[in-house]
């Protein structure tokens, strides 16, 4: 792996006044020599960067979350390695700060090592978005948001407006984006109707709330999970940068674990972390103990390999056109479906993309509907 030391701030830190079963006591920590990082593990890292953020909030950074996060106790299958890489300072200008983090990002995925980023604007994104660009991958990301951050073309990207000039960058890397937790009241019309027309998923907070499977097939398909803390509820962090209306502290860690579980997700990150409190402190180190707990009990169940670890179902639908495969996991309940690449020239490809759903979309296709999340996947492969 490149040396990617140079981009990290070490910080202060003392192991010695931390219990072994704590996370303080187990994690490794740049504050002196930067560690050699293995395979299969996570790593924490800080960005204080703030320019691109609308907040009129005093633009505090702090990563007092650390102590509230080392002192909580590890689960029973933290099993691998857990790193803390220190902190990114922001660089002279904002496109300094993506490209310090696109390179750190890119150099810590090749390795198979999954990075989370706690930093302050959402634009960061930006940064994480280029390390699967310069990697030439394919990316599907999952938003926990209240709004979708949509912007005019001709505006510089900032918190409230990334994803557009993320979606103009050529090539285009982005397959998919999903966004759980959407407030209409906080979405211009024509967003939501442009997200309609790329084929890119919404549930919305009320779906979410009446049925959490709704969103639970949206973090299996994404690659990053970008969390924006704003999009929990005011009263939850005590925050007066927040909404009245979003997730509660239970909701948003169970949406860390399922991300964590998932095991096509490769990289966290946690956004709009400002106006901070010792609540939010100890919350987002909860998010980041559930994210943490899943990663580390992932069941690594993806319907490949041998048959005997999962169930197949072929339902016809009654037009006779459109055949759908689902998979079902014998270990952990969880079902995909598969559809088929177009044909083109002539030639029908022999693949199927497979896409994580529920058992709602196989009931829907047994009573002879087409499941919407099938035909999106199939128009974008188009």
């Amino acid at each position: 792996m490149t040396d990617i030391s140079i981009y990290f701030n070490p910080i202060s830190f003392d192991k010695e006044s931390y219990h072994k079963d704590q996370i303080g006591g187990f994690v490794e920590v740049f504050s002196d020599e930067f560690p050699q990082i293995s395979p299969g593990s996570i790593a924490i890292i800080y960005v204080p960067e703030n320019r691109g953020s609308h907040s009129k909030e005093t633009q505090a950074t702090s990563s007092e979350f650390r102590k509230s996060f080392y002192e909580l106790y590890k689960g029973k299958d933290w099993n691998k390695s857990f790193y803390d890489l220190g902190d990114i300072l922001p660089g002279k200008e904002l496109k300094d700060t993506y490209f310090a983090v696109s390179n750190v990002v890119a150099e810590l995925i090749k390795s198979n090592i999954l990075p989370i980023i706690v930093g302050g604007s959402q634009d960061l994104v930006l940064g994480i978005y280029d390390a699967y660009a310069k990697l030439e991958q394919l990316v599907n990301i999952c938003s926990i948001d209240y709004s979708l951050d949509l912007g005019d073309t001709e505006k510089v990207a900032d918190s409230q407006s990334y994803l557009t000039p993320l979606m103009l960058k050529r090539p285009c890397y982005l397959f998919n984006h999903a966004n759980i937790g959407l407030q209409i009241p906080y979405a211009r019309p024509q967003d939501v109707k442009l997200f309609d027309k790329l084929f890119f998923d919404i549930c919305r907070l009320g779906e979410f709330n009446s049925d959490f499977r709704k969103a639970e097939p949206h973090l299996r398909n994404a690659d990053i999970i970008n969390l924006d803390f704003k999009s929990i509820k005011a009263s939850e962090v005590f925050s007066h940068g927040s909404n009245p209306n979003g997730f509660y502290a239970e909701q948003i860690c169970q949406i860390a674990r399922y991300s964590g579980i998932s095991d096509k997700v490769n990289c966290l990150g946690v956004f709009n972390y400002i106006d901070l409190n010792a609540i939010s402190d100890k919350l987002l180190a909860d998010i980041l103990w559930y994210f943490s707990d899943g990663y580390f009990s992932r069941w690594g169940d993806f319907p490949m390999g041998s048959k005997a670890r999962y169930k197949r179902f072929t339902v016809v639908l009654d037009d006779g056109d459109h055949t759908i495969v689902f998979n079902k996991s014998n270990k952990s309940d969880r079902w995909w479906m598969e559809v088929p690449y177009p044909p083109k020239e002539g030639k029908k490809y022999e693949r199927h993309y497979l896409v994580p759903c529920n058992k709602e979309d196989y009931d829907r296709a047994m009573n002879n509907e087409m499941p919407d999340l099938w035909w999106k996947t199939y128009q974008k492969l188009c």
